[in-house]
């Protein structure tokens, strides 16, 4: 089978088929290290912590998962003009930074 050429995207970016872009999603999760890290170790610990709620615990985080991505997917389509300034990073950069300020505040308090 001959490859098609791929085409360029207006901003410079090769596209590709839909086959291309699903095997590269597939690839980046399947083999990415820390699915198995994140999905066995952390969020089966927690559950395990559940007792007999550990199964109603995975299929919230299972359905969190889903829902988080859905969103983050979809919702690029609306915020893609408003990140494409320097303007919004900084204030992006200045927010998260806050929070993780406030998180770590939280933590030493904490301790």
């Amino acid at each position: 089978m001959a490859s098609t050429p791929r085409r360029r995207e207006a901003n410079g970016a090769v596209g590709g088929t839909a086959a291309r872009v699903a095997l590269t999603c597939v690839a980046l999760t399947w083999l990415n290290a820390h699915v198995y890290l994140d999905t066995v170790f952390l969020v089966g610990s927690v559950a395990a912590a559940h007792g007999d709620a550990k199964w109603l615990f995975a299929a919230g985080a299972a359905t969190g998962s889903v829902v988080w991505f859905a969103a983050l997917g979809y919702g690029v389509r609306y915020v893609g003009r408003w990140l494409s300034g320097p303007r919004a990073w900084r204030l992006l950069d200045a927010v998260i930074a806050v929070v993780m300020i406030a998180i770590a505040a939280s933590l030493i308090m904490g301790a």
